[in-house]
């Protein structure tokens, strides 16, 4: 896996406008900051090689040496990638009440990781009226505060990045695909450092077919409704084809034709809609909204799903064979586009003349997924 530094980073990912601003670049220093989902690099820097670049999910991902190193097998390009069980799940009763989205499973497997000293501290998503906010909590009562979910490019990762840079040594992190990406970079030691510990406790994977640009968002709804008075989002499952906004006052309904152009570019080359390196993946079980799709990936994961079943805090029910046939459609229809659209722009695989690539694959499996 090639690392580069920050003026890479700025060529490659920022000035191609692939930074999807997931925080992974912030508070590692002061080079890199976000404001209002936007990234920056505020002052020149000479380093050769940085976490900036080595983090970066649009910079060099290397899919076959990221599974190989957390896996210990070479990345094969399947639809969901590594999977022990799919299930469907929802809070139990034993979980904080409030105001969750969907079936509640993300905020009932992270309040009781903390609960429960697996993690001492979790990066969550707040948001501030329409601005996404990275935090970091270590009370379990305060997970809820950042529940339901937020459809903006959220820099999330700064919080991890806080968490490590405060000493905390088992930090889980609930984030998007390309966020969960970044992460399992961080974990390989990617400059080599002496005395590296991986100081991520639990990684809680969202799926995600795109977010959108969060300026963009703010002036497309100036004259429509009052941010401030947000109070949930959410993306009915097809046909709706709508962004539902409650207000509070009542609900706002934006047609996705006129939100799909605030999806950020990088967004359309991004191969991974179940977040293929969590611990666990959660999405919304499409024709039971009350309820989630859950991933179980690792053995770390498992563990979390069955102690928390035991402890009343999640219910979980077999996936039905149909709802898993459309998710493993989705998600290879995802990994087709994303894909083939890098090839087109030139940023997947490229050649050995000093170019560098968004996205690195081996040929066979890249063929087999186009295919």
């Amino acid at each position: 896996m090639e690392v580069f530094g920050p003026n890479e980073l700025v060529e490659d990912v920022l000035k191609r406008d692939f930074c999807i601003g997931c925080g992974a670049c912030v508070n590692l220093c002061p080079y890199f900051k976000s404001y209002h989902g936007k990234t920056a690099m505020l002052f020149p820097c000479t380093l050769t090689q940085g976490q900036c670049f080595a983090y970066c999910p649009k910079a060099e991902f290397d899919l076959d040496a990221v599974s190989s190193s957390l896996l210990g097998q070479p990345y094969d390009g399947s639809d969901l990638g590594s999977v022990l069980e799919v299930l469907a799940s929802r809070a139990g009763e034993k979980a904080q009440a409030g105001p969750v989205q969907a079936g509640g499973t993300v905020s009932a497997l992270m309040s009781f990781a903390l609960k429960t000293g697996r993690i001492d501290a979790a990066a969550l998503t707040d948001r501030e009226d329409l601005i996404p906010v990275p935090r970091l909590v270590t009370d379990p009562e305060e997970v809820l505060k950042c529940a339901s979910s937020k459809f903006t490019a959220a820099p999330t990762l700064a919080a991890l990045n806080q968490g490590r840079r405060d000493g905390f040594k088992s930090v889980g992190v609930v984030g998007t695909p390309c966020q969960v990406m970044a992460v399992a970079q961080m974990r390989l030691n990617p400059l080599d450092k002496e005395g590296f510990t991986d100081a991520v406790g639990l990684v809680v994977g969202l799926f995600c077919t795109w977010a959108v640009d969060t300026r963009k968002l703010t002036a497309l709804l100036a004259d429509r409704l009052d941010a401030s008075g947000i109070r949930k989002m959410d993306m009915p499952p097809p046909p709706s084809e709508l962004l539902v906004i409650d207000t509070g006052q009542g609900k706002v309904e934006i047609p996705l034709d006129e939100i799909r152009p605030l999806v950020p570019t990088g967004c359309q080359i991004c191969p991974d809609m179940t977040s293929e390196w969590a611990d666990v993946s959660v999405g919304v079980m499409e024709g039971k909204p009350e309820w989630n799709t859950l991933i179980v990936r690792t053995d770390k994961g498992r563990e979390l799903v069955e102690e928390a079943s035991k402890a009343g805090v999640l219910v979980t029910e077999p996936m039905p064979e149909k709802n898993l046939s459309q998710l493993r459609t989705a998600s290879m229809n995802k990994k087709k586009r994303a894909l083939a659209r890098a090839k087109d722009r030139r940023v997947l695989n490229a050649d050995d003349d000093g170019s560098r690539s968004a996205l690195r694959i081996q040929d066979e499996v890249l063929n087999k997924i186009l295919e």
